[in-house]
């Protein structure tokens, strides 16, 4: 992963403002990927908790898998969750730049906050969701669009709506749907079918 167009842990308090709340709000999000009753949600690059936190509220049952590849995020996390809400059913992990590990075919939904124009191969990480999602699971690739915006990463590595439902599309997903509740975000999902 080229590194210059990776957020930098070291400034993870910017991703706790709440200013976020406006233009990436977990509960559009969260309304938009219309889940019924899940019990297993990987949110990959999952920082500190933006939408692992609100999404693991919403859970009867079952968990969010909140992977990152950085130690120190995972562990601003974890002393979140335990100071504050220590039965939330969040649970951080480790993972690689592409391989998330734990099994295959777990996943009612997998999330992308903010990662998609950090990859270097795209396919790989879109193939790697498709074996973590369960048949009929979404996986929902939220980033910014690419156009000139209050905040975020320099526009020459944001990627087009465009490219996000091609790179699903290649790894073969279906229903691909882009929603446009967002203000400065692309939003697409995609849903695994059958083999």
């Amino acid at each position: 992963m080229n590194h210059e167009k990776k957020f930098d842990p070291k400034m993870f308090e910017k991703l706790k403002n709440p200013e976020r709340l406006e233009r990436e709000n977990p509960e559009i999000i969260w309304g938009l990927l219309a889940l019924e009753s899940p019990d297993c949600i990987i949110d990959i690059g999952a920082g500190v908790g933006f939408t692992a936190i609100p999404f693991a509220r919403k859970l009867k049952e079952g968990t969010v898998w909140a992977c990152d590849i950085s130690t120190e995020m995972l562990a601003e996390l974890k002393k979140e969750i335990d100071s504050k809400e220590p039965d939330l059913r969040v649970k951080p992990l480790l993972s690689g730049e592409v391989d998330v590990p734990l099994p295959g075919l777990i996943a009612d939904a997998v999330i992308m906050l903010n990662l998609h124009h950090e990859f270097d191969s795209a396919h790989k990480n879109m193939l790697e969701a498709k074996r973590l999602l369960k048949i009929g699971g979404k996986v929902a690739i939220i980033d910014w669009k690419k156009e000139e915006t209050p905040a975020g990463p320099p526009l020459e590595i944001r990627v087009t709506a465009e490219t996000i439902k091609k790179d699903l599309a290649e790894a073969g997903f279906i229903k691909i749907k882009e929603h446009t509740d967002l203000p400065y975000h692309t939003f697409i999902v995609g849903i695994k079918g059958k083999v």
